[in-house]
């Protein structure tokens, strides 16, 4: 009877906590419909007071775009809507609008969170700190310890604190990659492989249970590639040698916190509360007196705001803005199909890039590329695409973090490329997979797979089989044709021979600063300068055109409505499995893959 009564009244309790979740929604849902047709209701208003400082804080991922979130109105931000991470757009936005904003004097970097984000998107936020430096604002980070990302960043402010009992890791670059084939061969499950390029490791791991020549080759010239720009920024900033850098690193010279201090890495050691009367004397506030902190979510969507009621002012001035320029994300693994904010779909990125080139009023596109590739029939349709927008409009490419193979594939028929130093590209080159678990079923399992075929062939490709000499011919065929058809657009786009294209493809990677000297790359820079170099290649004039992103991001309440299944699942998975749910996801989506590949040759993790 007590357990019944105890799941009874829990049950009510369910069902009320459910219907004030529901009421809410839906009340936000009727007020964000009000505002939006009539323009009716007050929102939460975000009040950047003079001598002002903006902190940044890293807590979330840094991804490509910024969500809106319209629960934020109600001060719910924090407990319904998106809450995956922070945009990069929105970041450098608000970075950019502090450097003129007389209210914000300085910046401080809270750096105790290790950022989660790859070295082209951290190289991003760091050249906007650097331009905000500029502007003669101050920049002050802390950290309660540092990781060797973190003080990548830190490494643009004036001041830089450390707790005098933390930590400062400066050790160099690691990448380890996990090979699966030994675990393979005891459930008796053989990879078959259909590839070209000797550097096209992403089959290793299924083959060997070490890296090739070739793959260490690369890998070591990637990091070394990497690592030499971070030494070259840290040395410019620092005043610090890259030889005493790299001595710093390879003799492990920094124990505890004095030894960063001594070695000139850091300024000076001090506690939070210390740091805070540091930043109080910068401001001239006396002792008792609050700092005005204002939050990077508070604050864009301050500028937000005020950019909109500017808008709403000026609706005349806005409707001779006929003029845009359009910036198309294409972020995430490439697949046929309608894509997603995580997923390039070659139906719907294909759709905003010809929609973008019948529009008249769009004079030019950015194709903001973050991408390891993926199906080499889904980049053919995009890349189809870009090649037609090219006859009409400058068409530039931006890659961000990783713009590799089938990322590749598509950017390669731009007017101009343009990438970080470090970011990761090239992987021109293609795979096929097929698994034979023929042995795992019968010898491990005890179960016998029979098949009734109309034709010889008509069971190619099965799970339960492995592929015959004809077969397996055939297969390679494929991978071949891809690979001339691959190294084809990417000598007509970047008027280079083919022959040339495949010697420096073969699926091998490149770092963004060794991609120029092999003309892959034709300039270093981050999105801005691509926007920068498009205004000009499409002749439009400063305050006379608008950006538009695209693809359209889907409505936040009709996301949450659908419950969010996978995203959901896939935050289960990486708190479970930590470190290694990269590896995981990555292995499960080269063996769902379908068709031949034109996919970054490994996943790694680099430290």
């Amino acid at each position: 009877m007590k357990n019944f009564f105890s799941t009874f009244f829990g049950a009510i309790v369910g069902v009320i906590v459910a219907g004030i979740l529901c009421t809410v929604i839906f009340a936000t849902i009727i007020v964000s419909s009000f505002k939006t047709q009539f323009h009716f209701g007050k929102e939460k208003e975000v009040r950047v007071k003079p001598n002002s400082i903006l902190m940044l804080k890293f807590k979330d991922a840094i991804k490509e775009r910024g969500v809106s979130n319209p629960f934020a109105e109600l001060g719910l931000g924090d407990v319904i809507g998106d809450k995956s991470g922070t945009g990069l757009d929105d970041l450098m936005k608000s970075i950019k609008k502090a450097e003129t904003d007389t209210a914000i004097k300085g910046i401080y970097l809270d750096l105790t969170d290790d950022i989660i984000a790859s070295s082209a998107t951290l190289e991003e936020v760091r050249n906007s700190l650097l331009q905000f430096k500029a502007s003669k604002k101050f920049i002050y980070a802390y950290a309660e310890g540092y990781s060797q990302k973190n003080y990548y960043l830190a490494s643009v402010a004036d001041k830089i604190y450390l707790h005098p009992e933390g930590d400062f890791m400066f050790k160099g670059l690691s990448a380890q990659i996990m090979y699966y084939k030994n675990a393979l061969e005891k459930i008796n499950v053989e990879m078959q492989v259909f590839r070209h390029g000797k550097f096209k490791s992403a089959v290793e791991p299924y083959l060997l249970d070490k890296m090739s020549a070739p793959n260490r080759l690369q890998l070591e010239t990637l990091l070394n590639s990497i690592w030499m720009h971070m030494l070259e920024g840290i040395s410019k900033q620092r005043g610090v040698s890259v030889a005493e850098l790299q001595s710093i690193a390879d003799e492990l010279k920094i124990n505890f916190p004095a030894d960063a201090q001594q070695l000139k890495l850091v300024d000076e050691l001090k506690y939070k509360d210390e740091v805070s009367d540091a930043l109080k004397q910068k401001l001239g506030l006396k002792e008792k007196q609050k700092i005005n902190f204002v939050s990077l979510g508070d604050y864009f969507s301050h500028i937000s705001k005020k950019g909109d009621d500017d808008e709403d002012k000026e609706d005349d001035k806005k409707s001779d803005k006929k003029s845009k320029l359009a910036v198309i994300y294409a972020v995430g693994e490439i697949m046929s199909g309608e894509g997603d904010a995580d997923k390039i779909g070659s139906e719907s990125t294909a759709k905003s890039i010809r929609e973008a080139r019948l529009d008249t009023t769009i004079k030019a596109i950015v194709l903001r590329v973050n991408s390891p590739g993926g199906s080499a029939l889904a980049s053919d349709v995009i890349w189809r695409e870009v090649t037609l927008a090219k006859k009409v409009k400058p068409v530039v490419v931006s890659m961000g973090d990783v713009a590799a193979s089938g990322g590749y594939y598509i950017s390669c028929a731009a007017d101009r490329i343009f990438a970080q130093p470090n970011t990761i590209t090239g992987s021109i080159g293609v795979f096929g997979l097929s698994p034979n678990a023929q042995k795992l079923f019968s010898e491990k399992l005890g179960i016998n797979i029979d098949t009734v075929n109309t034709n010889k062939h008509s069971d190619l490709g099965s799970l339960y089989r492995p592929a015959s000499v004809q077969e397996a011919a055939y297969i390679q065929k494929s991978v071949e044709q891809v690979y001339s058809t691959f190294t084809k657009r990417v000598a007509e786009g970047r008027g280079m021979s083919q022959a040339d294209v495949d010697s420096i493809g073969q699926g091998r990677v490149w770092s963004g600063a060794d991609a120029i000297g092999i003309k892959l790359v034709d300039e270093l820079g981050g999105i801005n300068d691509a926007i920068n170099y498009t205004v000009k290649k499409a002749n439009l004039k400063e305050g006379e055109y608008e950006l538009l992103s695209l693809p359209k991001q889907k409505d936040p309440i009709k996301d949450l409505l659908n419950g969010k299944k996978d995203a959901e699942e896939t935050k289960v998975l990486q708190k479970n499995l930590g470190i290694f749910y990269d590896y995981i996801k990555y292995a499960q989506s080269v063996i769902k893959a379908k068709g031949v590949q034109a996919r970054l040759p490994f996943e790694m993790t680099i430290n």
